[in-house]
């Protein structure tokens, strides 16, 4: 009788801790839904059933707000709940022209009309802005219409400024938050790594024992080049690696992530002169598992969810190397 028991209270332990693990899931940001071979793969493998899909963005034209690039479908969403994520630039919040009740409608009316012809079903919608002190008035007006109207979840991505001062910024009125754990730092000439700084970081992770909202979190698995000429910064390269770049571009390395154009050529879409620089900017694996220590430390509660930023042959290639990473990486919580 003592042997089942004891096996009871084994099964009901690992039962326990299997469902206090976040789930895994992924934004996918592209303008065209069609899964690569690659991208099915990484989702089968680290049993992903659930997707955070931009819709659309939303941005001022001539004064008035529009949705630009919708989504279109190609694949079917059919293995997967979709959550629509809406992209709404926060010039859109400061225009005191714009009626956020109208808005809300005009929103969740776009929404139906993609759900509709790619028959898909939500229970979700995500509202992604970088509201500020100036726009946070009208963007929790618009987020209280959006409730008011939708017979769904709503949920919001929220930055770590937004959660270290959150007397000032406000809090949204949704029924929970995703801590977006990147793009810590302004994209600059200098060494730092703008996805993501440890020191900078850590200005803020304290706060977030302190946040009133259940939060999931959004981890980076992008990386970018930045491309500098004169010590300023004239534009960025998406989705390039190191490896990428030495197989395309004569350079010589200056520092750990910089390296210097020996050539006059246009390559990944860009111009570069002889003497322009080239800073990679990713996130490593040694990174993502430092960034869920911090943050396990530091949060109230274990998140549901693990979002990774995004779902991309290109981004997926960086860590390939690993079976089920992703779901190892969640499972650090």
């Amino acid at each position: 009788m003592k042997k089942y028991v004891g096996l009871l209270l084994v099964l009901l332990v690992l039962s326990c801790s299997s469902s206090d693990q976040p789930v895994t899931s992924f934004y996918y940001w592209k303008t065209i839904f069609k899964l690569t071979t690659i991208e099915k793969e990484v989702l089968q493998e680290n049993g992903v059933s659930k997707l955070y899909m931009r819709y659309f963005d939303i941005a001022l034209r001539d004064s008035a707000p529009i949705p630009l690039s919708p989504i279109r479908f190609e694949d079917k969403t059919t293995p997967f709940q979709i959550v629509p994520v809406i992209y709404i630039k926060n010039e859109v919040m400061l225009a005191e022209q714009v009626d956020v009740v109208q808005l809300a409608d005009q929103t969740l009316s776009m929404i139906g009309k993609i759900n509709t012809i790619n028959h898909i079903e939500i229970e979700e919608v995500q509202i992604d802005c970088d509201w500020t002190l100036k726009s946070k008035d009208q963007f929790m007006a618009y987020i209280d219409a959006l409730r008011q109207r939708a017979n769904l979840k709503i949920s919001a991505t929220i930055r770590l400024h937004q959660i270290k001062y959150y007397k000032e910024t406000g809090v949204p009125n949704v029924d929970h938050g995703v801590l977006m754990y990147y793009n810590m730092g302004q994209i600059a000439s200098d060494d730092l790594n703008s996805i993501y700084d440890e020191q900078i970081a850590a200005r803020y992770i304290k706060s977030l024992a302190n946040y009133p909202l259940s939060l999931d979190v959004a981890l980076p698995i992008f990386g970018w080049g930045v491309h500098i000429r004169n010590q300023k910064v004239i534009g960025l390269i998406p989705k390039i690696n190191e490896e990428q770049l030495l197989a395309t571009v004569k350079t010589t390395l200056k520092s750990k992530n910089r390296f210097e154009v020996n050539e006059d050529i246009i390559a990944f879409g860009t111009y570069f002169k002889q003497g322009d620089q080239v800073k990679i900017e990713s996130v490593s694996k040694a990174d993502l598992k430092k960034m869920v220590s911090t943050i396990k430390k530091n949060l109230k509660t274990v998140p549901k969810e693990i979002i990774y930023y995004d779902l991309d042959s290109i981004n997926l290639k960086n860590y390939s190397n690993e079976k089920e990473f992703y779901k190892k990486v969640s499972s650090g919580f």
